[in-house]
């Protein structure tokens, strides 16, 4: 299960709204499930079905987690046109298996669907989003 307030995922949603049509992208810090800080990281492929975040940036907020006694809980990004589903490229990407990986889909851009789910070895498991 991953815990989230309502004000980060409003952050999360709003950043996705505003990248669109490209896919907007971040990670998720806090413990255990509980996601504490959003990073929003820049779409280094500035595209509509794919993301890579900038390296510099993510090594920046690494360090920042770490020096806030945090951890990684998750990395998210946009669908604009499809499924809050992971695609092959999603599953490909997923170097964390013990990160949760938040998708938020734009399909219905007045009601965004968010999903999220743990990605090992290819295999695809959905997990419950409490939003507090």
């Amino acid at each position: 299960m991953l815990i989230l307030s309502k004000t980060l995922l409003d952050e999360m949603i709003e950043q996705c709204r505003r990248e669109a049509p490209d896919e907007a992208c971040g990670i998720l810090a806090g413990k255990v499930s509980k996601i504490e800080k959003v990073y929003r990281m820049d779409n280094a492929e500035k595209g509509p079905a794919t993301f890579f975040m900038d390296p510099k940036e993510q090594f920046k907020a690494m360090k920042d987690i770490r020096q806030l006694g945090l951890e990684m809980i998750g990395i998210y990004h946009s669908h604009v046109a499809s499924q809050a589903y992971p695609s092959g490229h999603d599953v490909e990407m997923a170097f964390y298996p013990e990160a949760s990986y938040v998708i938020i889909s734009l399909k219905n851009m007045e009601s965004p669907q968010v999903r999220s789910f743990k990605i090992a070895e290819g295999e695809i498991t959905e997990e419950e989003v409490r939003i507090v």
